[in-house]
């Protein structure tokens, strides 16, 4: 799976490693990830890097590698590890002196802030924290929110079973929650507590009596118009503090539950006015709503700020569209205060709703269906209640997700013309042909991100347990956020299986879409849905180019080669591929030929088996496909 690029601000050179801790210690060089060695080499590795520009004692990298008995020969062997190291890390800077010095205090590896995701936390950390203090709060939350997008899950998950790399590893965590504290707070101040809540959640399931962010889990909780949820807050940490340690919470956490309880008390006076809650009818959001942070906040810009009417999200079925288009529109309750409205654009089973139908479920929404008739029938009726919708839209500001669109013309004409509206759009492919709109393409997660889903699900223990199997897990699942789900799923009913017999079965290829169904739930029944909206020819073209090469990626040589047509003809035959959202491509400009494009996993191993099933359908026509796709070029 191609992981996203890290985003390090003061970023490495072209050429050089940049390493991260903030999850599974990894190395990339120019966006690839380099093989690290054998785990004691990777402990070695872990325990200078935890500890940059500071000399690291020969014994305490003895007691990571060897915490109960140190061989004769564990000096011996960390020079091989600490020479591996230096290798991977290439020369000095500029020609200087090498990178992994040894001298009295011990062995000290000299790195920059651009090739280390701690030292770049770290210097955000602290930027955040002075504009905070020069009363710039957006600023401090936008910094603070940049180191923590760092995080790709626990640190160094990997390695814990160290000890001495546990602790380092705890202490990063300390040094994540009091930002994540301090970020917290910034937008509670500003007014947009929403956005932390679920987070602030979360953390204090697994730091219970942590009374900081129970404050401000209660702050923002309050501030979104939840106070009984505010409340019960404090009265489970009251009776978690007697129970635990036989104390009362601080003076200071007693005083905001006071004064909370005070604001209700006045907001209840008879002849208080309230403003009418906004009309809203959205899904709830799901619990296990996880990672997506760049996009969340995009959305929250682009459409808070309103620099943009439409919006599409598009990405493979399971990548999580819906998830996040739901979790925004929560959270945009103060831009839109006309309403927030969910409309699904297929039916349960996958087939596209006709244009009156969703006119009409809109016309309900809004109150203009009573005067065009709850379905209109004739042409005249639903070009009425068109025109109805549309002009209710110029005299609002209310949000639209229309969700999981088949093609342009389902929601061409649903669109607003004009007026404060705002329409968020998921859908698999690209909807090329709607335009002027904002797109975000959603990537596969980074691994931290994956793995925080399964944890979510099996719990964090059972992951800890077995962090190299979990690892596989979502690897083989390709980040496909259905499939971690799916697999979290059965593995919570699953109790006695062995993380890594999971992985295995998901590793095997024939085996692991079968894996992947829980209860009415199915990641083959998904990746179906999508492949009957391919047109045929490029159906048999996504056969051809799945049997490539084992991860699913490719060249246009090679697709060209395994089309049997000329360059030009690939060219159309994959890029056609791409505006389905079914081939994924690289993110910044390249030429045709020096591109990597991908198929994902999961949908390489079903076009496997729909070629060699020879399904007429999925297999189009087996001399080739249709010569207007597949010409010489």
């Amino acid at each position: 799976m191609n992981r996203p690029p890290v985003r390090t601000g003061a970023a490495a050179a072209s050429g050089a490693v940049h390493f991260s801790l903030l999850g599974p210690l990894t190395a990339r060089r120019d966006g690839r990830e380099l093989p690290l060695g054998p785990r004691k080499q990777r402990l070695v590795l872990a325990t200078l890097l935890a500890r940059p520009n500071t000399p690291v004692p020969v014994d305490v990298l003895t007691d990571a590698v060897w915490p109960d008995d140190p061989p004769r020969t564990a000096r011996k062997n960390l020079q091989v590890y600490v020479s591996a190291a230096r290798t991977l890390l290439g020369p000095g800077r500029d020609g200087g002196p090498d990178r992994v010095v040894h001298g009295c205090g011990g062995y000290l590896l000299r790195i920059a802030e651009g090739e280390l995701d701690t030292l770049r936390f770290g210097s955000l950390a602290r930027a955040g924290r002075a504009a905070a203090e020069r009363g710039d709060l957006p600023g401090a939350a936008r910094l603070l929110r940049q180191a923590l997008d760092l995080w790709e899950g626990p640190p160094l998950n990997d390695l814990r079973d160290s000890a001495g790399v546990a602790e380092e590893a705890d202490r990063l965590e300390a040094r994540c929650l009091t930002v994540y504290e301090d970020w917290a707070e910034a937008e509670i101040e500003l007014g947009r507590a929403a956005v932390a809540v679920d987070g602030l959640r979360d953390l204090v399931e697994r730091h219970p009596l942590r009374e900081r962010l129970r404050a401000a889990w209660m702050n923002s909780l309050h501030q979104s118009g939840r106070q009984a949820e505010a409340l019960a807050v404090y009265d489970d940490y009251r009776q978690l503090m007697a129970r635990e340690l036989g104390l009362e919470p601080s003076p200071a956490m007693t005083a905001l539950y006071r004064s909370m309880l005070d604001r209700g008390r006045e907001a209840r006076r008879p002849g208080g006015s309230r403003e009418p809650a906004n009309p809203v009818a959205l899904p709830a959001g799901p619990g296990t709503f996880t990672g997506r942070r760049e996009e969340l906040r995009d959305l929250l810009d682009v459409l808070g700020g309103g620099q943009e009417r439409v919006v599409v999200v598009s990405g493979p079925g399971g990548a999580g569209k819906s998830a996040l288009a739901v979790r925004a529109a929560h959270l945009l309750a103060e831009p839109f205060p006309d309403g927030r409205v969910h409309v699904r654009v297929r039916r349960e089973d996958g087939t596209a709703r006709d244009r009156a139908e969703i006119l009409a479920e809109l016309g309900r929404w809004c109150g203009v269906a009573e005067a065009h008739g709850e379905a209109p029938t004739t042409p005249g009726a639903l070009s009425a209640l068109a025109e109805a919708w549309q002009a209710w839209q110029g005299r609002h500001r209310a949000l639209v997700v229309l969700d999981d669109v088949p093609d342009e013309a389902s929601v061409r004409g649903l669109l607003p013309r004009s007026g404060a509206c705002s329409v968020l759009v998921t859908a698999r492919g690209q909807l090329p042909g709607l335009a002027p709109v904002h797109r975000i393409a959603l990537p596969a997660p980074a691994d931290g991100e994956a793995l925080e889903l399964l944890g979510k699900l099996i719990g964090a223990g059972r992951l800890r347990t077995d962090p190299g199997a979990a690892l596989r897990i979502v690897r083989a699942c390709g980040g496909l956020p259905l499939a971690v789900e799916v697999s979290g799923m059965r593995l919570a009913v699953l109790r006695h299986l062995p993380l890594a017999e999971y992985a295995a079965r998901l590793d095997d290829p024939s085996a692991a879409l079968d894996e992947l169904v829980a209860g009415d739930v199915s990641v083959r029944r998904r990746i179906a849905s999508g492949w009957r909206d391919l047109a045929d020819g490029d159906r048999w073209v996504l056969g051809r180019l799945a049997g490539l090469a084992e991860d699913g990626c490719f060249t246009l040589d090679r697709a060209t080669a395994a089309l049997g047509c000329g360059e030009r003809a690939a060219i159309r035959a994959v890029e056609s591929l791409i505006d389905a959202g079914a081939v994924t491509s690289p993110t910044g400009e390249v030429t045709a030929h020096a591109a990597l494009y991908e198929v994902p996993r999961l949908l390489c191993l079903f076009a496997r088996e729909q070629q060699e099933a020879g399904e007429q359908g999925a297999a189009g026509d087996r001399t080739g496909a249709p010569a207007a796709a597949l010409t010489p070029g």
